[in-house]
């Protein structure tokens, strides 16, 4: 048994359809060459190619999580850092992603460490750990605005962790507990003037009448007998003594 004499030219014809007939998935887009030039963004759906005369490269519109390995960072403050950041991007148009850059991924992963270093290495370490979601949206708008050449669109970056070596992690406790003790004294020296400010005024207005302050002297001895003591010491002004003198010198019949 011999096979027919257009046998091969039926299996070339198969592996001409088979090349030819081509299927993009919804999220998928193909970028058309034809003889080497640009000819036009197809998909999604069944795509007929011209064998030989026509190449196709698949793009992939999917919004695209990358991360950032860490990167050393001196920061204004001049303290070494490392941080490392998640970038959230896509592809919005094919056409530039494959003309304008080869192998968008990889260019722009390695925008994304250099920005990272770039913007980070402008601001203190404590604007780092207290101002991240301003940070985020700065370097997400420098590497939108340089990635827009390419057709990328840059959705978000989250810087995820900055780490410290030990030395800076020791200093920042350090720095911190003197934070916390400052504060201590402040509220304990505002309460002491809160105090004195209302004990002055107290004292005047038991200095307004020397009645007021022999009922306050009555009331402290009061209170010091409830006490289970043998001896109390007990010191009267001058004004008080004299003003008790003077009340019984103006009684009738007194010596």
């Amino acid at each position: 048994m011999y096979l027919p004499l257009y046998f091969p030219l039926i299996v070339l014809v198969a592996l001409l359809l088979i090349t030819a007939i081509k299927v993009l998935r919804e999220y998928e887009r193909g970028v058309v060459f034809q003889l080497g030039r640009f000819w036009k963004v197809k998909g999604p759906g069944l795509i007929l190619l011209i064998p030989i005369v026509q190449q196709m490269v698949r793009v992939d519109l999917r919004t695209v999580v990358m991360d950032v390995p860490p990167q050393d960072v001196i920061s204004r403050d001049n303290v070494s850092v490392q941080v490392n950041a998640v970038v959230y991007f896509r592809v919005i148009d094919p056409q530039k992603a494959i003309i304008n850059v080869e192998h968008f991924y990889e260019a722009t992963s390695q925008l994304a460490q250099t920005t990272l270093r770039s913007v980070l290495g402008q601001h203190d370490l404590d604007e780092m750990l207290a101002e991240r979601e301003r940070l985020n949206k700065d370097i997400r708008a420098i590497l939108d605005a340089q990635t827009d050449a390419w057709g990328i669109k840059v959705a978000n970056v989250e810087i995820k962790r900055v780490d410290l070596n030990e030395t800076m992690v020791r200093a920042i406790a350090k720095q911190a507990e003197a934070e916390r003790v400052r504060r201590a004294k402040v509220i304990h020296a505002e309460g002491e003037q809160q105090a004195a400010s209302r004990l002055v005024e107290a004292a005047k207005l038991l200095g307004g009448d020397p009645r007021a302050i022999q009922l306050r002297y009555l009331q402290t001895l009061t209170e010091i007998a409830g006490e289970k003591s043998s001896t109390i010491v007990f010191p009267l002004p001058i004004d008080l003594i004299e003003s008790m003198m003077r009340s019984k010198a103006e009684k009738p019949g007194s010596g």
